[in-house]
């Protein structure tokens, strides 16, 4: 036996001893050519499969095989470019040009992407004011106009805006129909043409960015009608909000415009440095805050941010942020509508109220979290088929309830702006700033945080595009406000109490529209568990340099109280929901148990010879690993090297394409012996056609130029704690485990995740029964009222209206699915098809390629 040794194991000469040099001499042997015919050779071999595999779904891809890849590419170049600059003429004029473009296609493609993600941001922004304002009425200068455009420079209102009716119960109808025809029609459109629009997709970017292959989700389609429908989704009243969906249409944007580029287009690390710019700049126009982008895209984005991708991010960041200013979609110089400035500062004696709003926003995102993620499973459950009909019912829902309500009727954004505003020099929303409305405007307010909540908890996760961010800052607006109009109610009651010492006589002491604006500062961080970013982001729409304290203590507070009930914010959450597989870098494991307690111990393995190519098919088509160990036997099991399948397949099919191959030939995985270089022997005349068939064509296969004949391997008595942080930070598809030269199985970052789920159950028990009796009551309740609810207008109507009709005949029962309804969340005794490795089974689930 060997000592324990933390780092990568070696057991024999031809194995490494640690990480760094297993990794150097993987990429030497991957570009290691023998001329420069070899070299062109395998940069072509190169460039087919990594063509084959950006068509892979649900998979993940190996950040170290990329980068070996990416250093034969370099090879290639430089050997290809060899003595540019001793050519004379135009030859040598031309390949300089071709090198200094491919030097700077990153600041290239940077560029565009931060245009098009400012003019479509512009766009959407200046739509949706419209159609949330069509609801509501009209302008009869000009109907494109909305309200603010309309009445420009007059805050109460002009005449040339006009109601739809004089009567309040026409103008609640016509909100009811316009809400739920918005809602129908984005629902529509996301089911029958791009499934994957729907959500708020940052928590599947997460896992892009880290690695996992969603094939269509950042395709061409998914960019169109999420750019289309999300508007609609606004204007339609729902408790969503646009500033999760701007991430994932701008890191659409990015991805689609790449491609148009060689070196993204064939290369996963630099599309990941594009796609983690275009995070930022989707927040960066989606609060006008391009810091705030950066930094949100580093927090929470991000599991690998190296110094180049930040500076492209705040350069991706500032393009977009300047052509939004340039086209100044509110006619204000504002960025976003709820943008404010404030003059006044704060005293000492109001941290103990930003503390509670500190703790109001740690206790919102742990109620949300908890009862959204039920929500969603119900959802899931049996609401799948519903999709359009849900988002239908919870529009018209969220307009009856929301129309009574001042703050709950306008769109988010603008009672966000409202309700952040001074009420000294600032417009005065239906008698907000009067001292004699102050109760009845606390209730109100009072009343709109938990129906907000409520909405937002049902609303999240229905299949339109739809965020929470916003949402979740006009819920702490509002709680915000209604403390800070308590609070001032407090002074003036008791004006020369030693509490409000600190207060000048003549001048105005509490400033409501702040509390309001750090609430929403509390309700951000504690839904998402983020916290510098959301400090920048609330500065930068400020600007003011005295409330970056009192954000800190209220960010820091409800940090502290978001963790006491659970880690991760919703977006983690999700993931885990989803099943994704996904490593959080923030997070800290002590397992105190080696990798062999985890690893996959009944291995498939190929042997270095021996092996007919009818067998090889016949392994393949019995599972669906992603690759194979490579053994010299499978009695010594002396590892050789590792194979993918896609290399595998690639080979196989190369192999046949080029000559003809018998199916009882021999494939070898390393060098084979002169003797048996591809010769045929007959050992008696065929008798049969089959075997006529079998016998003729070429007698062996030399695969040995696929395999990874370095591929990172461990000891089986390193911590587990160690490898999951070589998944982290290296990033490969699998770790082989090798114990004196002889491969003793495998880990996937699919094992240490079921492990970790596994501890997790052991410790809280997360099966409740008595709530899948609950759902199951709720679903029962549900159908007779719809039934009833048929009933009543078929007799209504007399026969000529008729609700529902027979299965799979309705117009809103679609049949279209989301791919990501298929998984579910990953359970320690549940089987599960991407941690089992089958998530690439061809069972009709997955979209068609849309890129």
């Amino acid at each position: 036996m060997t000592s324990r040794s933390p780092n990568v194991s070696s057991q024999t000469p031809r194995r490494p001893a640690l990480p760094e040099r297993a990794i150097s001499r993987r990429l030497s042997a991957l570009s290691t050519t023998t001329g420069a015919q070899a070299s062109t050779t395998q940069h072509e071999l190169t460039e087919e499969i990594e063509e084959i595999k950006r068509y892979e779904d649900f998979t993940t891809i190996d950040w170290v095989q990329d980068a070996a890849r990416e250093q034969v590419r370099r090879r290639a170049r430089r050997k290809h470019n060899a003595g540019v600059f001793e050519l004379r003429g135009s030859l040598g004029w031309r390949r300089r040009l071709e090198d200094t473009y491919d030097a700077g296609q990153a600041w290239i493609v940077v560029t565009l992407v931060g245009a098009v993600i400012g003019l479509n941001a512009g766009f959407l922004n200046i739509i949706t004011e419209w159609l949330s304002d069509i609801k509501l009425g009209y302008c009869t200068t000009a109907f494109y106009l909305n309200e603010s455009f309309c009445c420009w420079g007059d805050e109460k209102g002009c005449p040339e805006w006009h109601r739809w009716s004089s009567f309040w119960l026409l103008n609640y109808a016509l909100y009811l129909l316009f809400s739920t025809m918005f809602a129908l029609t984005s629902a529509s459109l996301v089911k029958s043409f791009a499934p994957y629009a729907a959500g708020s997709g940052i928590s599947e970017i997460k896992c892009i960015i880290a690695g996992f292959v969603m094939k269509g989700f950042l395709g061409f389609w998914t960019l169109l009608i999420k750019s289309i429908c999300l508007p609609l989704a606004i204007a339609s009243g729902l408790s969503v909000g646009k500033e999760g969906p701007s991430v994932h249409y701008a890191v659409c944007t990015g991805n689609v415009i790449s491609r148009f580029f060689g070196k993204y287009k064939r290369n996963a690390a630099k599309t990941r440095e594009v796609l983690s710019a275009c995070a930022a700049a989707g927040v960066a126009v989606a609060f006008g805050s391009p810091i705030g982008g950066v930094l949100f895209s580093l927090e929470e984005m991000s599991s690998y941010f190296p110094l180049k991708t930040m500076w492209r991010s705040y350069f991706c960041a500032l393009v977009a942020t300047a052509v939004l200013a340039a086209m100044n979609p509110f006619w204000t110089g504002q960025l976003v509508m709820f943008e404010v400035r404030y003059d006044r500062s704060w005293h000492f004696f109001e941290v103990i109220f930003f503390i509670f709003i500190g703790i109001f926003g740690g206790l919102y995102g742990a109620f949300v979290i908890k009862w959204n993620l039920r929500a969603q499973a119900f959802r899931k459950k049996y609401l799948t088929k519903y999709a359009i009909l849900e988002a239908t019912l919870l529009a018209a829902g969220t307009a009856i309830l929301c129309f009574p309500n001042m703050f709950l009727r306008i769109d988010m954004t603008e009672s966000m702006e409202i309700l952040f505003l001074e009420c000294e020099g600032g417009r005065d929303y239906d008698g907000l700033c009067e001292a004699k409305n102050r109760w009845r405007m606390a209730l109100s307010l009072a009343f709109a945080t938990v129906m907000r909540t409520f909405l937002v908890i049902i609303s999240y996760g229905c299949k339109v595009p739809a965020g929470i961010f916003v949402p979740s800052m006009a819920i702490g607006a509002s709680f915000g406000r209604m403390v800070g109009i308590l609070v001032q109610a407090l002074h003036e009651a008791f004006p020369h109490a030693r509490f409000f010492a600190a207060c000048q006589p003549d001048v105005a002491c509490i400033t409501p529209g702040t509390y309001a604006f750090l609430g929403a500062a509390a309700a951000l961080s504690g839904i998402m568990h983020i916290t510098v970013s959301v400090v920048v982001i609330m500065f930068e729409l400020t600007g003011a340099l005295t409330y970056i304290l009192p954000t800190m203590i209220v960010v820091g507070v409800t940090k502290a109280v978001s963790q006491r009930f659970g880690k991760g914010g919703i977006a983690d959450r999700m993931i885990w929901f989803n099943g994704f597989p996904f490593l959080d870098n923030k997070e800290e494991h002590t397992f105190g148990v080696p990798v062999s307690q985890v690893m996959t111990s009944e291995v498939t393995s190929l042997p270095s010879s021996g092996l007919t190519l009818k067998a090889v098919e016949q392994l393949m088509a019995q599972n669906k690993y992603q690759g194979f160990p490579v053994v010299e036997d499978r009695t010594s099991k002396i590892l050789i090297g590792y194979i993918g399948r896609t290399e595998l397949r690639y080979a196989i099919d190369r192999t046949q394409k080029e000559s003809l191959v018998s199916s009882n030939a021999e494939c070898f995985f390393t060098q084979p012996a002169a003797s048996v270089a591809q010769t045929t022997s007959v050992t008696a005349p065929p008798v049969t056609f089959d075997a006529i068939e079998d016998a003729s064509g070429q007698q062996s296969m030399d695969l040995s130029r696929y395999i990874d004949p370095v591929p990172l391997a461990v000891h089986p008595r390193l911590p587990l704690e160690t490898a999951m942080e070589l998944f982290k930070k290296m990033g490969p598809r699998v770790i082989l485990v090798e114990y004196r030269g002889r491969l003793a199985g495998l880990v996937t970052v699919k094992d240490c995740l079921k492990y970790q789920f596994k501890v997790e159950a052991q410790e809280t028990s997360t099966h409740d029964p008595a709530l899948e009796i609950r759902q199951e009551k709720l679903w029962s309740l549900m159908n007779h009222v719809a039934d009833w609810l048929a009933d009543k207008v078929l007799s209504i109507s007399g026969g000529h209206i008729k609700l529902g009709g027979e299965r799979g005949s309705n117009f809103l029962e679609s049949q279209a699915e989301d791919p990501r309804d298929q998984f579910s969340p990953i359970l320690a005794s549940s089987s599960h098809d991407i941690l089992d490795g089958t998530e690439d089974a061809d069972d009709g689930v997955e979209l068609q390629s849309r890129r």
